[in-house]
């Protein structure tokens, strides 16, 4: 049978998290090295690169306590994500009783960018301003590459749920910026 690398990979890492959740210590570190990276990117597109590494070391304090009870009945993975995914949402419910930057700090950012740079905070504010459901399911299947399956797992919905997410989370911001482009037009 012909595996793909990822599902290749995907089955590295579950063997090491297994070996890890019975106490080897080098599957662990060498599964911490295979997945880190997937980690801190889902929790940068989800909360933000301001805390993504203090998320994703709360992940893996979260995975050391619970990978002895990993079952392997979906990769270690999607597992993980899935953990990491439950560290954000965690985190939401602390922020919000914490105050956030208003939008007029935002906009006082220094206007010496470039435009691309300009193009790129306005996708992030259009993505950031997602209900968080749609954001993330938008974040995983067209930033991270997973697909509708795989983000199913890791969001813990139906595959059906994540593709009508998406379909409206790609709505969402078409007419955001719609709204946008005729509110400067209008002003222009």
């Amino acid at each position: 049978m012909n595996m793909k690398p990822s599902e290749r990979d995907d089955d590295y890492v579950t063997a090491l998290a297994l070996k890890a959740g019975r106490g080897d210590r080098a599957a662990l570190t060498a599964f911490i090295r295979a997945t880190q990276t997937d980690v801190w990117r889902l929790l940068a597109h989800l909360g933000g690169t301001d805390i993504a590494d203090d998320l994703t070391q709360e992940t893996y304090l979260r995975v050391m306590s619970a990978l002895p009870r990993f079952a392997a009945r979906s990769s270690a993975r999607t597992w993980l994500l899935s953990l990491a995914r439950r560290v954000w949402v965690d985190n939401i419910r602390h922020d919000m009783a914490r105050p956030r930057k208003s939008a007029a700090e935002v906009e006082q950012c220094d206007g010496t960018t470039s435009s691309l740079w300009a193009e790129w905070v306005d996708v992030r504010m259009l993505i950031d301003a997602l209900p968080a459901e749609r954001r993330e399911a938008l974040i995983l299947t067209q930033v991270l590459g997973f697909s509708y399956e795989e983000a199913a797992k890791i969001a813990d919905v139906r595959i059906g749920t994540i593709r009508s997410r998406v379909a409206r989370a790609r709505a969402d911001i078409v007419a955001a910026a719609a709204t946008e482009t005729d509110t400067n037009e209008a002003a222009g």
